[in-house]
């Protein structure tokens, strides 16, 4: 196994990974900065306010690109062991 091949396969896995955790992380973001906007405006200070909406959209990301995750997935582990025989020499 070269050099060349040791980054190509972890530049897969770290184009996969941030695809798939970037929809939950930029949900969570968006939904903590516009409760923190409203608890700024109206000065409630409740620390738990952030949590529900931010449950209630990340199940949301999960219902709407469940399947794409679930494809993403499969077609990145079908690629890895496409690549075994290649790498055992």
């Amino acid at each position: 196994m070269t050099s060349e091949t040791v980054m190509a396969m972890t530049y897969l896995a770290l184009k996969t990974a941030l695809m798939l955790a970037g929809p939950f992380l930029l949900t969570a973001l968006i939904l903590g900065l516009l409760v923190s906007i409203f608890q700024a405006a109206t000065q409630i200070n409740e620390m738990t306010l952030t949590f529900i909406p931010k449950i209630a959209g990340i199940a949301i990301v999960v219902v709407l690109i469940g399947p794409w995750m679930i494809t993403t997935m499969v077609d990145y582990i079908q690629t890895l062991f496409q690549q075994i025989p290649s790498l055992v020499m």
